[in-house]
């Protein structure tokens, strides 16, 4: 998990999930909290998509804080 910041151990804050990210383009890495909204399996993850509305499926690993105090979303895969 090269640039990312690993899940601790010892709770289960940082965990994969499925999502939604409204994102209008599907080029980066990692999304604030707010442009990210999980779903509780892959098939919700993908009835929610909207491409044309840039809602797409994905599964993260997060939340995570970031060195600037936000909550982050790590992209793991594009569903």
């Amino acid at each position: 998990m090269k640039g990312l910041v690993p899940p601790d151990p010892e709770t289960r804050v940082s965990e994969e999930r499925f999502a939604l990210v409204r994102a209008p383009r599907r080029n980066r890495k990692r999304f604030p909290a707010g442009c990210v909204t999980v779903v509780g399996s892959r098939e919700s993850a993908l009835a929610g998509a909207d491409a044309a509305g840039g809602v797409h499926p994905a599964r993260v690993l997060g939340p995570s804080k970031s060195s600037e105090g936000q909550y982050i979303y790590y992209l793991l895969e594009w569903l």
